[in-house]
């Protein structure tokens, strides 16, 4: 590891080796202390050589750094000796493209986009891609991720309905974002097939006002019983049934509409609020309080980071 020194008033978060899941990352912030919601004035975030990270995590990393720039408070990621292999995948990807240039990068931030010298050339993969609020995704966005879900899933007898299926799910979730996130800072979605693990992974990550504090005022304004459930609950309730912060309830059950496109294909659904995280998994076609594992009390991260997770066969 480079020897860059702590700060005083200084977070230092230490990822750690090997494939770097939802679960770990959330940990190793946890371990950590409260970066965003404590008093440290500086973040220092040690990637090691061994360090693999999953694209869901990786636009979450996105949005935790950039929040925390936007903060002012001063951020570092420092990677190891021997990371190369991760920076260069970072760097294809275009993690670095959307980093925010107060970010400071140890050793170096790479010379040229690898996304923008390749982008379009992985049929399994699609490059971060930000919008906002006020910047509306690349119209062929959608398209994209849908179509690339589809090539990785081919094998699967049901590949053209599940690309019918992502297309829905993006379309709601990016949607979402312009209308609800109220954040200046950008959004990104995101798409990676791995084929050793069978699996696509595609994932949405915003840092707004966040999908409960938007939704449980509007609840209890209109005096709707849902809005004393607890988060994990009003969450798969959400999810399973529609819970709608509109007085017209054929109206704001996108996220419905979603999960149930995305319980057909037995995907897992992996969602970061405020501070916690659940996990979703299907049971007998459907997504069950019993069935959704969560982490509690974790440290501030603004937004709603959604991923989802298919098998490739």
């Amino acid at each position: 590891m480079m020897a860059t020194a702590p700060q005083p008033s200084e977070c230092v978060i230490a990822l750690p080796g090997g494939w770097v899941k939802a679960r770990k990352f959330e940990d190793a912030l946890r371990r950590s202390g409260d970066a965003l919601g404590g008093p440290f004035t500086s973040v220092l975030i040690q990637v090691p050589a061994d360090c693999k990270l999953m694209v869901d995590v990786i636009i979450r990393l996105l949005s935790f750094c950039n929040q925390a720039a936007a903060m002012t408070k001063r951020i570092r990621l420092q990677f190891a000796e021997g990371s190369e292999s991760l920076r260069g995948y970072l760097s294809r990807i275009g993690f670095f493209d959307h980093l925010l240039p107060t970010v400071e990068v140890h050793p170096a931030r790479p010379l040229f986009s690898g996304a923008d010298l390749h982008r379009g050339g992985n049929s399994g993969l699609v490059e971060i891609a930000r919008f906002s609020g006020t910047k509306a995704a690349d119209h062929d966005l959608v398209d994209n991720l849908a179509a690339t879900a589809h090539r990785s899933c081919v094998a699967r007898t049901d590949a053209a309905a599940l690309k019918n299926a992502v297309f829905t799910i993006f379309a709601e979730l990016i949607g979402n974002v312009s209308e609800h996130s109220q954040s200046s800072l950008d959004a990104f979605a995101v798409l990676q097939t791995y084929a050793g693990g069978n699996q696509v992974r595609m994932a949405v990550s915003d840092s707004g006002t966040g999908i409960l504090q938007t939704l449980r005022p509007a609840l209890q304004a209109k005096g709707d019983a849902a809005a004393v459930l607890s988060d994990v609950h009003l969450l798969v309730e959400m999810f399973r049934k529609g819970v709608s912060r509109l007085d017209d309830d054929s109206r704001g059950n996108g996220l419905a509409a979603c999960a149930s496109h995305a319980v057909r294909f037995q995907a897992e659904l992996d969602v970061r609020l405020l501070n916690q995280r659940v996990l979703l998994i299907p049971s007998n076609n459907v997504f069950q309080p019993n069935m959704a594992y969560s982490q509690e009390e974790l440290p501030l991260l603004w937004g709603t980071h959604i991923s989802f997770s298919l098998k490739i066969a």
